[in-house]
């Protein structure tokens, strides 16, 4: 009997469990990580990326509360793409595609579902929303960049200070301006940069739990595993004094 409603409403339990954690996950701030790749966070990519098999988040709950609650615009266009084929095979997930685009946080997605609808979710108009996710992909990045690179040069000639340099990183990354994976590597880069100042690399530091635990570890272990230099070497024990503190031990990085 459950098996035959489910196979109705395109929905699955496990669908559903996997809708729960990703609302946590939202509520906790943390990234969301491709099935089975705890250090690999799901990017927009993967969800149009159709020849990916994403397991559980392929069922239209997971879908249908990214193209809701995600708070970047890119991976809530995406979702909806992903799930945009279902909805037009499926009354049930057609339906709940009119609560998304009631409720998303983003503009650009209710206006695409509604594009969808009115199409009766045509190839063509999927195809047209999965161009539109690329190019919100694309804007958004430069977006940031820009932003980045102004705060960076402001920084440089004495126009910002650094707390007000590193505060700003934190609210644009935090406000869906950028992926996870390219804040671990700005981040990154900047703790081993040569040629920034160590005060600006401890109010990073400063700021580490602000990053989510999975691009914290994988961060740590970048710098951690870098080449040694004397720019480098308080950074790292910093780092393994928050290993130590945050997993227990004695952890050393040499």
């Amino acid at each position: 009997m459950v098996d035959n409603v489910e196979s109705k409403l395109g929905i699955t339990k496990k669908g559903i469990s996997c809708a729960l954690d990703l609302k946590n996950k939202y509520k906790d701030s943390q990234p969301i990580c491709v099935p089975g790749e705890k250090t690999k966070i799901l990017m927009p990519e993967h969800l149009l990326n159709i020849h990916l098999n994403l397991e559980t988040l392929e069922d239209p709950m997971p879908l249908s509360l990214m193209a809701t609650r995600d708070p970047e615009s890119p991976m809530s266009m995406a979702a909806a793409a992903r799930l945009s084929p279902k909805a037009g095979k499926n009354k049930f997930v057609g339906e709940v595609m009119r609560i998304v685009a009631d409720a998303s946080k983003h503009e650009n997605v209710t206006h695409a579902i509604n594009m969808l609808h009115e199409n009766d979710f045509h190839p063509k108009a999927i195809g047209e929303v999965v161009r539109q996710t690329n190019r919100v992909i694309v804007q958004t990045r430069k977006q940031f960049s820009s932003a980045l690179r102004q705060n960076l040069h402001a920084l440089l000639e004495g126009e910002m200070a650094p707390r007000m340099f590193v505060q700003e990183f934190f609210h644009l990354t935090e406000n869906g301006n950028l992926r996870h994976d390219i804040r671990k590597r700005l981040v990154t880069s900047l703790l081993l940069s040569t040629t920034m100042r160590p005060s600006i690399k401890f109010l990073f530091l400063e700021n580490f739990d602000r990053l989510p635990e999975a691009v914290r570890m994988t961060i740590i272990k970048d710098v951690l595993n870098a080449p040694e230099n004397h720019h480098t070497e308080v950074i790292k024990e910093e780092l393994a004094w928050i290993v130590n503190n945050e997993k227990g031990g004695s952890f050393k990085y040499h």
